[in-house]
């Protein structure tokens, strides 16, 4: 059983960081760079998207580190599941506390209707999604260690 939630746990936790690695370095930077009508749409759709995705992903990938970390109690690989179970919960309470209150705005903008700053706080957000990203990628390492160790 340990061996089969290492492997589900590494791959549901490495899946989540690859969406938002790519969100980071490749989505984002193209949609920032369109005129403001499409990338104020693009921003949205994506925003209700993966806003309505995310958060369970993110629990999800909680909840699988801390049961890897409990089923592989006593062992080398417990600690380091702990750690970046520690470092998941970090990425949730990043997420709720600065990124979806920008994202819950930015999401009902339009080219008709956004504040005239909204290239700031689009970029505001993805500053603080690659700060998220980072520690959810340390996460991921973190992760596949635990899960070669238990």
């Amino acid at each position: 059983m340990t061996p089969v939630l290492a492997v589900v746990t590494a791959t549901v936790v490495g899946l989540m960081v690859g969406v938002e690695l790519a969100v980071a370095v490749v989505v984002n930077p193209i949609l920032l760079r369109l005129p403001a009508g499409a990338s104020l749409a693009a921003r949205a759709d994506g925003g209700r998207m993966l806003g309505r995705l995310m958060p369970f992903w993110y629990v999800g990938s909680l909840v699988l580190t801390a049961a890897l970390a409990a089923v592989a109690w006593g062992t080398p690989g417990a600690t380091t599941a702990l750690v970046a179970g520690v470092l998941l919960a970090l990425g949730v309470v990043l997420s709720v506390a600065l990124l979806v209150p920008i994202n819950n705005r930015s999401r009902t903008w339009t080219a008709e209707d956004h504040p005239d700053d909204w290239r700031e706080q689009h970029r505001r957000w993805d500053r603080l999604h690659h700060g998220r990203v980072a520690i959810i990628v340390v996460a991921f390492v973190l992760v596949v260690i635990a899960a070669t160790t238990v």
